[in-house]
């Protein structure tokens, strides 16, 4: 177990100097904390685009032609993947581009998150047109709650769901609640994305394989697997309470990378709330993380946590769980919670919803 340290994950300085660059593209920005966004869809596109224009180049020397496939594949998957699905993800909840720029709004979902295999708003209509608001209850398609979340059979089982008929559980789902909208949205970037990679695949497989096909099965596993891990921990007595269905991970690299994804639960009960903000939020409401026995994590990210759950390793969760307001008196208390919280829930457990 750990004390709640002081939090050093990423929080916005308005004192810091801003390049003229930067200066130029605030001028598109809704809101100035967002730069860094800024930043990084202006070095996805003078990198990301231009590898794959060039990869499917007819005629294209052999060594040049791997060496941009191993520079795409590189990029995409090592550099840009974590970072670009949660400024996606942010996105959903702010648009990053003011209204007169709002056709800027669409170049993410539309351009750039077809390289990164996602499908064009389907991560949007998923999210905010589903999981946010069934707060992986039964009715979210891809809650965690009816699966052994520290089982490797239980995770395949959840993967392979989402995989294959996770596009038409989530169709069912907006028909039943009447979301014509969200519906029409995700089908369409569905049909959409599959109709290109099938006609590019006709012109040129093997830039198709690496530009698009790659891309879309790695980013469906990370999808899954992250949210399989954010919701690992639930409690079965209060599963619609999102301090105890979320979890928290304080103090690593990976909210610096990742724009403070680690503050799952916060992020939770306020999705509206700037990424900037949550290291102050959660220390203002500490209280409330101590009153529902959250699970805070320090030092670790969310595939520690899933490695460590696969591996049944709850001694390295523990030694890396926040003792918040000095609940437990030992790592074996702590290990009980924890085994306590990845046990599957029965579809009959009542919800409530926690604020």
């Amino acid at each position: 177990m750990k004390p709640l340290f002081p939090l050093t994950d990423r929080v916005y300085n308005p004192e810091e100097q801003v390049s003229a660059f930067g200066k130029w593209l605030l001028r598109f920005a809704q809101d100035p904390r967002d730069l860094p966004f800024l930043y990084l869809i202006f070095q996805i596109s003078v990198t990301l685009i231009p590898l794959a224009v060039l990869l499917f180049v007819p005629g294209l020397p052999n060594g040049i032609w791997w060496l941009a496939a191993a520079a795409y594949l590189f990029l995409n998957n090592i550099r840009f993947k974590g970072p670009f699905g949660l400024m996606l993800h942010c996105s959903c909840h702010r648009p990053i581009f003011k209204k007169q720029y709002g056709f800027l709004n669409h170049y993410l979902p539309w351009v750039i998150g077809p390289l990164f295999g996602q499908t064009p708003e389907t991560y949007y209509t998923h999210h905010m047109g589903m999981h946010h608001a069934e707060n992986n209850q039964t009715e979210d398609r891809s809650s965690t709650m009816h699966y052994q979340r520290d089982s490797w059979r239980g995770f395949l089982q959840y993967l392979g769901t989402f995989m294959f008929v996770g596009i038409f559980h989530m169709s069912h789902y907006f028909i039943q609640t009447r979301k014509r909208r969200f519906l029409f949205r995700s089908l369409r970037g569905e049909i959409a994305f599959f109709a290109l990679c099938i006609g590019l695949w006709l012109v040129n497989w093997p830039a198709t394989l690496v530009v698009f096909v790659l891309p879309f099965v790695i980013s469906r596993i990370i999808m899954m697997l992250g949210n399989w891990t954010q919701h690992a921990f639930v409690d079965a007595q209060d599963p619609g309470n999102s301090y105890t269905n979320s979890i928290t991970c304080l103090n690593t690299k990976y909210n610096h990378k990742c724009w403070n994804d680690g503050y799952h639960t916060s992020h939770h009960v306020r999705p509206g709330l700037h990424w900037t903000e949550h290291p102050a939020n959660f220390q203002k409401n500490v209280h409330k993380y101590i009153q529902h026995d959250s699970v805070v994590f320090d030092g670790i990210h969310f595939l520690h946590v899933f490695a460590w759950l696969m591996t049944k390793r709850y001694d390295l969760l523990a030694k890396n769980f926040v003792n918040l307001g000095d609940r437990y008196r030992s790592d074996e208390e702590v290990i009980e919670l924890l085994k306590n919280r990845t046990r599957k829930i029965a579809r009959q457990q009542p919800a409530s919803m926690a604020a």
